[in-house]
């Protein structure tokens, strides 16, 4: 017994925190005291506590809540959509807001805006109707790949560091159950603006796709906040889609017109 508190006293003997313990004892060492002058009666009861871990933040705690919902979620794909995304609309609003973070960057993969605005179509339905909506079979069946797998998981490690360190609970009434059929009409209208094919431009899908991911994650972390932004870049994307078309529908007249086609013959 004695040999093993002296074998932890001499391990925090040269420290600064053992020696103003010691010298609380009404003795203060000196280079030279040797460690069998020490009385044997400390124990290792009487050794000072160390320090405690500072305790976590509440910022802290909801950025890591957010993470592990999202890898919680990463880690439970399946095969295919339906697999994937579960049944609960509380489930769906959440893989809604993963499949279409890829759409913020020019990497997504060919076909998967279509997916993700028929996909928000039905996960808005059933927000208004209090209930899940079955998904179509061709989209219910849509094979979740080692590709597509891939590429949420390394989009969704870039952007869910944002939504943790942005989301919180705030301006709660935006995100009570009166709220969920407007919620669920500007969710639609989100996915309606990307689905819309847009003249002129290339990587069209990144308003609605933003506006997709704050509306969804504002909903699961209601953050009134995060849906206000969502309802903002609602209103941008479906601005931007009606811009591109007059404008799309200009150039092509002026187009026919320097070809020798008369408008409206």
């Amino acid at each position: 017994m004695f040999t093993f508190q002296r074998s932890c006293l001499s391990r925090l003997f040269n420290s600064a925190q053992f020696r103003c313990f010691y010298a609380s004892l009404g003795t203060q060492p000196s280079l030279g005291t040797s460690f069998s002058s020490f009385p044997l009666w400390i124990t290792v009861s009487h050794l000072p506590t160390p320090f405690p871990n500072p305790p976590k933040t509440l910022k802290h705690k909801r950025r890591s809540t957010v993470q592990r919902i999202a890898e919680s979620h990463m880690a439970s794909m399946g095969g295919t959509l339906a697999d994937t995304v579960g049944e609960s609309n509380r489930q769906r609003l959440v893989w809604l807001g993963l499949l279409a973070m890829p759409l913020l960057f020019p990497i997504a993969l060919p076909g998967m805006a279509s997916a993700v605005s028929v996909f928000c179509f039905f996960t808005a339905f059933g927000l208004c109707w209090g209930q899940s909506v079955p998904l179509p079979g061709w989209l219910a069946k849509r094979e979740m790949n080692a590709h597509v797998k891939t590429l949420l998981k390394t989009v969704v490690n870039r952007t869910i560091h944002t939504i943790a360190w942005f989301g919180r609970p705030r301006l709660l009434s935006l995100s009570n159950k009166p709220t969920r059929l407007p919620n669920g009409v500007m969710l639609f209208v989100a996915g309606l603006a990307m689905v819309v094919p847009v003249p002129i431009i290339t990587f069209d899908n990144v308003l609605p796709a933003l506006a997709i991911v704050l509306i969804s994650w504002g909903l699961r972390l209601r953050d009134g906040l995060m849906l206000l932004m969502g309802y903002v870049a609602t209103l941008a994307a479906v601005a931007s889609v009606v811009v591109l078309w007059w404008g799309g529908s200009v150039v092509a007249t002026e187009l026919l017109s320097l070809a020798g086609f008369a408008p409206g013959l």
